[in-house]
């Protein structure tokens, strides 16, 4: 699926990956690809994208949404910061 990752400042990320987790404001949530389109918010926490089955990128997020389309992931948040 593609993942776009955007704060009102820049593009933190776009390209296809094979899933992401998210913290969302009721818990953790995983969407992987063909996911079912879904609009969901976001908590402040830890953001992991699955870039293949063996490869993850961290990034420590601030609260936004997420919206699901197309098999294209859209995290708007306000903030986010690569944990190495």
């Amino acid at each position: 699926m593609q993942l776009e990752i955007l704060t009102p400042e820049h593009k933190v990320y776009s390209g296809s990956v094979y899933g992401i987790q998210l913290p969302g404001t009721q818990g953790s949530f995983e969407i992987l690809d063909k996911h079912a389109p879904m609009i969901a918010a976001l908590g402040k926490g830890k953001m992991k994208v699955l870039v293949d089955k063996h490869n993850t990128e961290v990034y420590e997020i601030s609260a936004g949404f997420v919206e699901i389309i197309n098999n294209t992931a859209s995290v708007l948040i306000e903030d986010a910061t690569a944990l190495v």
